[in-house]
């Protein structure tokens, strides 16, 4: 049922509470709201290849780069639990302005980091602030356009990623101040984008219980539990190989291609990255159920392929097995927020995006640390990054599992075993 506080999906109404006040077209707010992602995500990636750079400065050991790790993925979960509904109560566009503003305080914070603890303080401000805002600007992104925006919260993360770590890396190899300039031109960004949500019409109506929203609970409507339970696994499976590739891919890779070259060194997120948003573009025309299983078969197959050419020291190997493993990335992202997304109500969507990023999180965030930690205490990288992606692909086995097991279960309801979410409309992208 229809959240009675929410505002329809439609802009008309919420842009006619503002009169006299230009207000930006549906196109252009969808271009602004996705922008923020991928700006917030390219700001996560870029000290990634940077870290080899503030080790070689502040002489710190290789856990301290896992607790640095650590620390913004703990902070992101942190605002998820409890800012992650605020916007519901609030409106989108105070918690985008509060978000953009803790963003420009991390990158001034970054851009003068002269040790380790001004660099855990920048990541811990960094990971509040993005909890913050990525239910908030997800949310917003489907009450826009419930189709586009659906497709913009899939794609515009893993742009993100992949454009911060690309472009922190050719500025580390090739520009100078690497500790500083990739932060500033950051800051630049944040500053136009605040600008722009001056125009960003508000698209829910501010509702008590702003107060009540900060205590940590998990909100989810019951008629989105059968669509989180398919789709949780899935996002655990899909975001422990992130964090694969955040933690342990910059070594692997400079490893491998026997290099300690910057670029080398975002290489492997990159790649990862960018044939996920490509997988999204590519699969987004399939069933949100089919495209699921096709995420997990990819995870597995990359994967393994992956741990091959580790033990082989194989670098195009490496390379192929993570944009493989990509494709299972883009894909379980994309076919889990059709899965649920636009099932919620415009009220509840903030609180249901919360609830699927804190499951990405702690995904991504615990077996990193774990595997980060498990390579200083044994030293051997190769067979700690060979165990750390069995893990995953048990993970993904287990996803795919329950994909089909849901899958004979709507045969023997319907009579027919290609019962699932149609490809197009994906305000109806799971089977209630």
């Amino acid at each position: 049922m229809k959240n009675p506080t929410a505002v329809p999906d439609t802009l008309t109404e919420s842009a006619a509470q503002a009169p006299g006040h230009r207000r930006l077209p549906n196109a252009a707010s969808l271009a602004l709201l996705a922008s923020i992602i991928v700006s917030f995500l390219a700001a996560s990636s870029a000290p990634t290849p940077l870290y080899a750079h503030y080790q070689a400065q502040w002489g710190f050991t290789p856990l301290t780069t896992t607790v640095v790790f650590g620390a913004y993925a703990i902070a992101v979960l942190a605002a998820l639990l409890v800012f992650g509904r605020i916007s519901d109560h609030l409106g989108r566009r105070p918690v985008l302005w509060a978000a953009l503003a803790g963003q420009a305080v991390a990158m001034l914070v970054f851009a003068d980091a002269g040790n380790v603890t001004a660099l855990l303080a920048a990541r811990i401000v960094q990971g509040l602030s993005t909890g913050s805002a990525m239910a908030a600007v997800g949310a917003a992104l489907v009450d826009v356009d419930r189709s586009r925006g659906t497709l913009a919260n899939a794609v515009a993360p893993l742009a993100g990623t992949a454009t911060g770590s690309l472009a922190s890396a050719l500025i580390v190899q090739y520009l100078p101040a690497p500790g500083r300039l990739v932060y500033l031109l950051l800051l630049a960004v944040f500053a136009l984008q605040a600008v722009g949500v001056l125009l960003l019409p508000e698209t829910v109506r501010p509702t008590p219980g702003a107060l009540a929203s900060l205590v940590p609970r998990p909100v989810l409507p019951r008629h989105l539990l059968r669509p989180v339970a398919i789709t949780a696994p899935v996002l655990l499976a899909v975001w422990a190989l992130a964090g694969f590739h955040g933690s342990l891919g910059p070594a692997l890779t400079t490893r491998l291609a026997h290099s300690d070259s910057a670029v080398y060194r975002g290489l492997s997120l990159f790649t990862l990255a960018a044939a996920a948003a490509v997988s999204v573009l590519l699969l987004r025309g399939l069933p949100a159920l089919a495209v699921l299983r096709t995420a997990v078969l990819a995870v597995i197959t990359g994967t393994a392929v992956t741990i091959a050419s580790i033990t082989t020291g194989w670098t195009a190997g490496f390379l192929i097995g993570t944009a493989v493993a990509g494709i299972g990335f883009g894909g379980g992202l994309h076919g889990g927020i059709r899965m649920v997304v636009p099932l919620a109500a415009s009220g509840e969507r903030a609180g249901v995006l919360s609830l699927l990023h804190t499951v990405s999180y702690l995904g991504m965030g615990i077996p990193a640390v774990l595997g980060g930690a498990a390579v200083v205490r044994s030293g051997d990288l190769p067979t700690t990054a060979a165990r750390y992606g069995t893990a995953v692909i048990a993970l993904a086995a287990l996803a795919l599992a329950g994909l089909l097991a849901y899958r004979r279960t709507l045969a023997h309801h319907t009579g027919t075993a290609t019962a699932s979410p149609p490809a197009t409309g994906t305000e109806h992208s799971c089977i209630g």
